[in-house]
């Protein structure tokens, strides 16, 4: 199974519950917090769905293909290269 980095921000000022779904009976569930960011790891051809709670229970907002929800990968290469000249730590200048 080949898993893609993925990443969703909860834009809203509530509370949902994150569930990814993929093939081979894959399955993630998070409770993910207004204005956070969830990082996570799914097979290629899952989808992530967002429900909240109504006056009538949970609610199915929205499914978004994690196709959108993709998030590259940092160039390892470049990663080893600062760490081996001990320029690992990214520092803000002030």
């Amino acid at each position: 199974m080949n898993l893609v980095s993925c990443g969703y921000l909860n834009s809203t000022d509530r509370m949902v519950i994150a569930r990814c779904l993929g093939p081979e009976q894959f399955f993630l569930e998070r409770v993910v917090f207004p204005f956070e960011l969830l990082s996570f790891q799914c097979p290629e051809e899952s989808e992530l769905e967002i429900w909240t709670h109504g006056l009538g229970g949970a609610e199915l907002v929205e499914t978004i293909p994690t196709r959108d929800l993709l998030v590259e990968e940092p160039d390892s290469s470049r990663t080893l290269a600062l760490e081996a000249r001990g320029n690992g730590s990214f520092e803000s200048a002030a």
